[in-house]
């Protein structure tokens, strides 16, 4: 399953990091990364592969919204197809 995490908030050092590590420690393929910062505000989106995972979504999803507390910044993790229906119009 691929999924989408994004990424929005004031940029800091280190958010990526982060959230890479996040994914890394937890066996999720980064498969693109798109992310710009405008006037200091960041925004990014992630496409990962949990092929190999060793962690659910759901509990992929409750670790991202706690890093982004931490950060103090929003991060939703959600699947692809989830993410594509919700942005289609």
């Amino acid at each position: 399953m691929r999924i989408v995490m994004t990424i929005v908030g004031l940029d800091k050092v280190g958010i990526i990091a982060r959230a890479s590590a996040l994914l890394s420690e937890n066996q999720v393929n980064i498969l693109n990364i798109n992310q710009n910062i405008t006037d200091e505000f960041f925004n990014m989106v992630l496409i990962g592969d949990m092929a190999k995972a060793t962690i659910s979504l759901e509990d992929l999803k409750a670790k991202a919204t706690k890093l982004g507390e931490e950060l103090g910044l929003e991060i939703r993790v959600q699947s692809e197809q989830i993410f594509t229906a919700m942005h289609r119009i």
